[in-house]
């Protein structure tokens, strides 16, 4: 069966930036008010990866992680393609190109492919670096000059496939949250 050439849904809405931002704690206030949210692919890989005792971890294994977070995101966003109510994403399938750029390794043609097949909503809340709040820990283990670096570019890429980047203003996370929500309605989602 042949895939569409191009898909989209205007339900769907990536919340991204560079680590350590609070995407995480505004995704599961988003989730309390009963919103459905997917979970960031690459958190989930690090975590099985540990788990299993895998190597596909950014430290240890670069173009596996790398090709893990493609073929998760992508299955994330068929996984919710038909979604007929407003859902959030932790990260979308262009943080795989983010991430390549960053880390300097050559993606596949299919990541570049994936990324122009499926489409969210054009907006993208973008989470800014916010020094007093980044930490690392077990499986986010850049310095805040790779977060701010992961930002930068993240902003790059994703306006480079045409989306329209909304800024998420820094401060308590129902603020936040709300911030959201009214763009989101101010969209027409």
């Amino acid at each position: 069966m042949r895939r569409p050439l191009n898909q989209s849904n205007d339900r769907l809405y990536v919340i991204t930036g560079g680590p350590g931002a609070g995407k995480t704690t505004i995704l599961h206030e988003l989730q309390r008010r009963g919103f459905p949210c997917v979970r960031e692919a690459a958190r989930q890989i690090i975590q099985d990866e540990m788990r299993t005792g895998g190597d596909a971890v950014p430290w240890l294994n670069m173009q596996g992680y790398t090709s893990l977070m493609l073929q998760r995101s992508v299955k994330d966003y068929l996984t919710h393609a038909a979604a007929t109510g407003t859902t959030f994403f932790d990260r979308g399938i262009l943080d795989t190109i983010t991430h390549g750029r960053v880390s300097r390794i050559r993606l596949p043609e299919s990541a570049f492919l994936e990324a122009q097949r499926y489409r969210y909503n054009r907006v993208v809340f973008m989470a800014p670096p916010w020094p007093e709040i980044y930490s690392t820990d077990t499986e986010r283990q850049q310095t805040l000059e790779d977060a701010i670096s992961v930002y930068r570019v993240n902003t790059e890429v994703y306006e480079e496939y045409g989306y329209t980047i909304v800024e998420i203003p820094r401060g308590p996370v129902a603020g936040r949250v709300d911030f959201i929500l009214n763009a989101v309605r101010e969209s027409g989602g």
